[in-house]
């Protein structure tokens, strides 16, 4: 083990019980008014946001973890409807960027309903070929982690429309297109590379760490698959995954 993973194995140890802790904590002072007392809704709302925010730090971490066990090899395997990862995917990144919208889809089981809302946000979803009936076979986690982060990726820098289709007949084949601004060429070479993150010519710096590109092509590769994209200034972003079942 070289140096960079010991210090990433230490974060990650270091930083799991603090922040279980503090969540637990709010949820405690947010839930429990019998044994810690009322609070007033200035109050709540803060705790509110402080439990998001922490939630948002324990997915951070929890794809770290999940990127360096996939490095190692370790992947859980599992036959799962597509539909599942999708979902669950789609609500974690709209629950990150708007609680409200997120709650108006959580009690929604008929996709397509729920297909039908996102639409009302600019995400248009399709699944087509084998997996649309059939279940993929490998780690489930994994490929709920790519499509998350492939879809807030997109999220930040589209302009009105996003489209988002599954299809395959072996391999499970994910695109992901947003209508933003594009990439420049010369920087489509650089950009799954940790820590990099693309400035907007209008806005500046989009919000983010530039580890999730990152991330997402080394736990394809490490799943045996690929990432490609397909980009023009102006014209918007596609990226293109490509799995094997397991």
């Amino acid at each position: 083990m070289n140096e960079r993973d010991h210090l990433i194995d230490l974060l990650i140890h270091d930083l799991t019980t603090p922040l279980s802790i503090v969540s637990a904590s709010v949820v405690n002072l947010l839930y429990k008014s019998e044994r810690y007392g009322s609070l007033t809704e200035p109050q709540k709302r803060i705790l509110e946001r402080i439990l998001r925010n922490n939630r948002k730090a324990q997915f951070f971490l929890q794809e770290m973890i999940e990127i360096t066990r996939s490095k190692e090899g370790f992947f859980k395997k599992e036959f799962f409807p597509i539909q599942k990862p999708l979902r669950e995917s789609i609500l974690e990144v709209l629950e990150n960027m708007s609680s409200e919208e997120a709650d108006k889809l959580y009690h929604i089981e008929d996709l397509d309903e729920f297909k039908y809302l996102l639409e009302a946000q600019g995400i248009f979803v399709e699944i087509r070929g084998k997996y649309c009936q059939h279940p993929f076979c490998h780690d489930q986690k994994k490929i709920q982690q790519i499509i998350r982060n492939l879809l807030s990726n997109a999220l930040k820098y589209r302009r009105n429309r996003i489209d988002l289709s599954i299809s395959g007949e072996e391999e499970l084949v994910i695109l992901i297109k947003d209508d933003g601004r594009g990439i420049p060429e010369g920087d489509q070479d650089i950009i799954f590379q940790r820590f990099v993150r693309l400035k907007d010519k209008r806005t500046g710096e989009v919000p983010g760490l530039g580890l999730g590109l990152a991330g997402v092509k080394t736990l394809i590769e490490a799943m045996g698959g690929e990432i490609t994209l397909e980009s023009h200034e102006e014209l918007g972003t596609c990226f293109t995954v490509r799995v094997p079942p397991l």
